[in-house]
């Protein structure tokens, strides 16, 4: 057996490219044994990123996904490179906003549209009779 440590052994992980705009990114290993392509040089508060993207790291280098609401506002966190990435269409991040977006859309387009004529004045009514 060997001596213990004195700080918990970080995984290096470095910098690769990505594979479609070609920028360099902070490739890291996750809890679950796989690796993730994060934005280098960035740290946003974690409550401005949606639940399902906020990666925290961990004391022996891994990252997580930190799915808590509302974490601490003073939490910061990792965010992966495909949100950042230029060569990538944004993923669909709140689908309720989508939807309301779509339906702006819509309302818009028939506040748009020319009104209908306004109906005849009563004395070119057809007789009804």
């Amino acid at each position: 057996m060997g001596l213990l440590e004195e700080k918990p052994r970080r995984l290096g992980g470095g910098q690769s490219r990505c594979l479609y705009c070609g920028l360099l990114g902070d490739r890291v290993a996750t809890l679950e044994h796989d690796w993730v392509l994060l934005e280098p040089d960035m740290h946003p508060l974690a409550h401005t990123v949606p639940a399902e993207h906020r990666w925290i790291e961990l004391s022996d280098g891994r990252v997580t996904v930190y799915g808590v609401c509302p974490p601490d506002q003073f939490q910061r966190c990792r965010i992966e490179h495909r949100l950042a990435c230029p060569a990538q269409p944004l993923p669909d991040l709140w689908p309720w906003l989508t939807c309301l977006r779509g339906e702006n859309a819509r309302q818009a387009e028939r506040r748009d549209d020319p009104k209908p004529p306004p109906p005849p004045p009563p004395e070119e009514w057809p007789d009804a009779g």
